[in-house]
């Protein structure tokens, strides 16, 4: 354990591959984001990523992107972190959360979001379904929540946008329509898959990374 750690902390004492990781712990980001991050030619991001992987902190595997299947995102192992100080950064401000239909994702995390930092949060979606998914509702019900009343809206009509806005789809984030600033979750979509435990599970993944980001500030 001790060595796995020394691995870890390791990886992280050089400057470009804590930035890498600082900006993972929010965001999951492509590789062609993260090397406009750095600042780095491409070949010499791969090696920080290779060290940042060997020692167990990020994968590149995990998933093809659900909008162009030729991208994959680069995922941080949060666990990696637990014993050691991670760095992230999100108040508990209000909040946007958008995805495509905005018809389970952004909905979810809008109200794990409320529930969880006690401060207002929305969903839009860029192309927004006529309603919130029958299995979210329900996945909903069964952590605790209450999506009663919400209604898929066109991100367009969000006029005053918070000052945190995160993508919880990756076709809404590869759009184009993000802007300077907002970050993303590389969610996956339990809508395509259609059964009750993709939507637990999305609804896991988004409790996680709330708790985890509301946590780490508030220690």
């Amino acid at each position: 354990m001790t060595a796995s750690r020394a691995d870890r902390h390791a990886a992280l004492g050089d400057p470009v591959r804590l930035a890498i990781v600082d900006e993972l712990v929010v965001s999951d980001r492509m590789p062609s984001e993260l090397q406009a991050l750095v600042e780095l030619p491409s070949n010499l991001l791969a090696h920080h990523l290779d060290v940042l992987e060997h020692a167990g902190l990020i994968t590149r595997t995990r998933t093809r992107s659900s909008g162009d299947g030729r991208r994959r995102y680069v995922h941080l192992h949060r666990q990696a972190l637990a014993d050691l100080t991670p760095g992230a950064r999100l108040g508990a401000g209000p909040a946007l959360f958008v995805c495509t239909q905005s018809s389970a994702r952004s909905q979810v995390a809008a109200a794990l979001w409320h529930e969880l930092t006690g401060t207002p949060a929305t969903a839009a979606g860029t192309h927004p379904a006529e309603r919130v998914h029958p299995e979210a509702m329900k996945a909903a019900q069964r952590a605790g929540l209450d999506l009663t009343g919400a209604v898929p809206r066109h991100l367009d009509d969000v006029k005053e946008r918070p000052a945190l806005v995160v993508t919880v789809c990756d076709r809404a984030h590869e759009e184009g329509v993000a802007q300077p600033g907002w970050l993303h979750w590389s969610v996956p979509d339990p809508v395509q898959v259609g059964t009750p435990e993709a939507f637990d599970a999305a609804v896991v993944e988004l409790r996680e990374r709330i708790t985890s980001l509301v946590a780490a500030k508030a220690a």
